[in-house]
């Protein structure tokens, strides 16, 4: 008696593909997550598994808190909340942006001339206290 379904049979491509494609997605996941932020004078760098990426102090105009900046978010090329908020999204009110987050509710918004950049430091306050007074030592006439 046939009951209208179909199982892939052992060893075909299409079990492969069904282990594989959710195998695929969570190792791309654990590549993409966040471990940390570290800020110093030159730069900001972000720790993720197997690598840092490093964004310059140099030209960067504003740092602000800003708990909606992942809301209403159109994912260009990105991880949307699989481990972590990671890659190129679009905003009405950021425009393109680069995103490297884990916790929304402490986004902060770092500005620089043609782009933002979204992280979520664990103590979002003192991260933008630091910032703020690198800029502002950077800035002053020495």
């Amino acid at each position: 008696m046939a009951t209208g379904y179909s199982y892939a049979k052992p060893g075909s491509v299409e079990q492969s593909v069904l282990i594989l494609l959710p195998l695929a997605a969570l190792l791309i996941a654990l590549a993409c997550i966040v471990r940390g932020y570290t800020l110093t004078e030159e730069s900001i760098k972000i720790k993720r598994v197997g690598r840092t990426t490093t964004l310059p102090m140099t030209g960067l105009q504003a740092v602000e808190g800003n708990v909606e900046a992942l809301t209403g978010m159109l994912s260009l090329f990105a991880n949307r909340g699989l481990l972590s908020f990671t890659g190129i999204y679009w905003s009405r009110r950021l425009r393109l942006l680069r995103v490297y987050a884990t916790d929304p509710s402490r986004a902060i918004v770092l500005r620089y001339p043609t782009t933002s950049v979204v992280i979520t430091p664990h103590d979002p306050q003192q991260f933008i206290v630091r910032a703020r007074t690198f800029l502002q030592t950077a800035n002053f006439p020495k």
